[in-house]
């Protein structure tokens, strides 16, 4: 067993975990299941997480990568009762069927904007290449990334 120290979703926290512990068991352990499990294999970018900004398979990351380190979750982004932008954006583009894929489509989006904040819709599809949906257009995912990326300050 190893305690290692990290911000959750803007919290501090200490956690003790054994060296082969995935991020996405931690998160999850912790609670925060909006970081699913899909393919364990870095494709499907179901589990996707924030990592000190930039976006990781949590289903390949050892928890101990994130020792010292900032990680956001989908729980991480909305603020009080107010959702942020991309996860508006999604709801009014109608951007989801079952939402299983959502919260990682919602974080890999993020990290992108926070890089380009006014995308084109080439480069939306270009950086959302690793999140696969199994239920819903493309389309309309592109759309709501590009309608969040108007709505930011």
């Amino acid at each position: 067993m190893r305690q290692i120290s990290l911000r959750l979703n803007g919290v501090a926290r200490t956690v003790e975990i054994e060296d082969q512990v995935l991020l996405v068991e931690l998160v999850r352990s912790l609670g925060l299941t909006g970081t699913k499990v899909s393919c364990d294999t870095e494709v499907c970018g179901a589990c996707t997480v924030l990592l000190d900004g930039r976006p990781v398979s949590a289903c390949t990351t050892l928890a101990l990568e994130a020792d010292g380190r900032s990680v956001l979750t989908i729980e991480g982004l909305a603020k009080a009762n107010q959702l942020h932008p991309l996860q508006q954006a999604f709801i009014d583009n109608f951007a989801f069927q079952c939402g299983f894929c959502t919260p990682g489509m919602i974080l890999a989006a993020k990290a992108l904007l926070d890089e380009r904040p006014s995308p084109t819709a080439e480069e939306v599809r270009r950086w959302m290449e690793g999140n696969i949906c199994r239920c819903t257009g493309y389309q309309s995912i592109v759309d709501a990334v590009l309608d969040a990326a108007g709505r930011r300050p």
